[in-house]
């Protein structure tokens, strides 16, 4: 599971590391993501080009998506 997905956008180690991770993972594993952003928005935070191409196409291919709405979880309620 990786909690709080492309809150602080990646740098180039981390992203090689992320695309190597999800090469091994890719059809034998299960990733959980959680993150605020929408999945429109994960490319430009990877730093678009060959690389966010890479790691976008390990992820969303086969994926699941849980989308929990606009709905702030943080914010206090009542």
């Amino acid at each position: 599971m990786i909690d709080e997905w492309l809150l602080d956008r990646p740098d180039t180690e981390f992203r090689s590391m992320l695309l190597e991770l999800m090469e091994l993972r890719y059809g034998t594993a299960s990733t959980v993501f959680c993150t605020q952003f929408k999945k429109k928005d994960w490319h430009p935070r990877l730093g678009g080009g060959v690389h966010a191409d890479a790691i976008m196409d390990r992820i969303v291919h086969n994926a699941v998506w849980v989308d929990m709405g606009e709905a702030n979880m943080r914010q206090r309620r009542g």
